[in-house]
């Protein structure tokens, strides 16, 4: 049975979107310069996998748009991806590994299955990337997967595209070493993620 986003998130409206929004920044075309900086970016965090984020995440597709609080830990191969909605309190939270996930907070019992992003999709309707979104998050390409990189003056990521996916990214924590995003677009077709980020930790 699938559930509409009304039961467990804030409908998004045009307003929410605008707040996540942000003027696209300028695109550079791939260069020894570009190269190099993402090579260096990507030997500095891919092996950081022990990270969380505090976020205000926005899904959409052609039919309907939830909202609400992100709390992301990744502990390696091991996830809790939990969101709460603030104005009906509701929260649901997805967790597991690489060949488990459970999802809570939809049916009085938790609910399993293999794949994380097809339980989200079946139960929800979210059409979120998981796997790929925990490399794009960080800035990084997903592995294993062909890709084209745009990137912006600074020499970071502006586009990333993968999977069919188109992954934007409209701002930054400029003040770590290497910046981090702060707000991350990511868009299939109809499907829409939006990801804007307020706080970053790491455990190793």
């Amino acid at each position: 049975m699938r559930y509409p986003f009304p039961q467990l998130c804030v409908v998004v409206t045009a307003a929410a979107f605008a707040l996540l929004a942000a003027c696209a920044p300028m695109r550079v075309r791939e260069n020894p310069a570009t190269l190099a900086a993402q090579s260096t970016r990507e030997g500095a965090l891919a092996s950081r996998l022990h990270w969380t984020i505090v976020a205000h995440i926005a899904v959409s597709n052609a039919k309907d748009g939830g909202s609400g609080e992100l709390e992301w830990h990744q502990d390696g191969a091991s996830y809790t991806f939990t969101v709460r909605a603030p104005v009906t309190g509701k929260t649901w939270k997805l967790s597991g590994d690489a060949g488990h996930a459970v999802l809570e907070g939809v049916e009085q019992q938790a609910l399993t299955g293999s794949d994380p992003e097809r339980l989200l999709h079946e139960r929800l309707d979210w059409d979120v990337p998981l796997t790929d979104l925990t490399a794009w998050i960080r800035g990084l390409r997903a592995p294993d997967e062909r890709s084209a990189v745009q990137y912006d003056a600074q020499n970071r990521p502006a586009v990333i595209e993968q999977a069919g996916w188109k992954i934007e990214y409209r701002d930054w924590f400029s003040d770590r070493d290497p910046p981090l995003p702060r707000k991350v677009f990511a868009s299939r077709g109809e499907a829409r993620v939006r990801v804007a980020i307020s706080q970053w930790s790491f455990d190793d």
